[in-house]
């Protein structure tokens, strides 16, 4: 059976930390590709609509400056992989693109972390690519009902892209 095309999403990408070159040539695509895909698994389950391309921004930083982020918006004094800052809710406009909100990844937690997981740091970028889209689209992972919800998505998404199952076999 064929898979349905991702949905088209506009991924701007800010490269703030050089080092971001070095890991990872062309990040867009990647990082397109995964939002797609996290987009395509909650159109399934009716979780999102639009009628308008969704985009979302993309700082690529390093663990200094996400640890300040993280500090300053969730009170945790120190560097994680991902974090995501949904727009809220905004009226579509025809023709025009609709803002899920802003992803930042911090290259040495991901790097670590991927080196730690024995997978490459593409496919973790993706994964947490995937993580943040479906952040902003309002999913989470602090009950365990939601948490399930939110890792099936996930690996459905990431099998779309060719990507192991980050959580193992449950």
């Amino acid at each position: 059976m064929p898979r349905a095309a991702s949905p088209r999403v506009a991924v701007s990408v800010i490269v703030e930390h050089d080092a971001w070159r070095e890991a990872i040539a062309e990040p867009a695509p990647l990082l397109r590709r995964a939002a797609g895909a996290a987009l395509a698994q909650a159109r399934r389950v009716r979780r999102w609509r639009a009628t308008v391309a969704p985009s979302v921004a993309v700082a690529l930083i390093d663990d200094r400056a996400i640890r300040k982020l993280n500090r300053t918006y969730r009170g945790k004094d120190k560097p994680t992989n991902v974090l995501s800052f949904p727009a809220g809710e905004a009226p579509d406009g025809k023709g025009k693109t609709r803002s899920l909100g802003d992803v930042a990844i911090a290259l040495g937690t991901v790097k670590r972390e991927a080196r730690a997981q024995g997978k490459t740091v593409d496919d973790h970028v993706a994964h947490l690519m995937v993580h943040a889209v479906l952040h902003l689209l309002g999913y989470d992972h602090e009950a365990d009902p939601d948490a399930e919800e939110m890792e099936a998505l996930e690996r459905k998404a990431l099998a779309a892209l060719g990507i192991a199952d980050p959580y193992g076999a449950k």
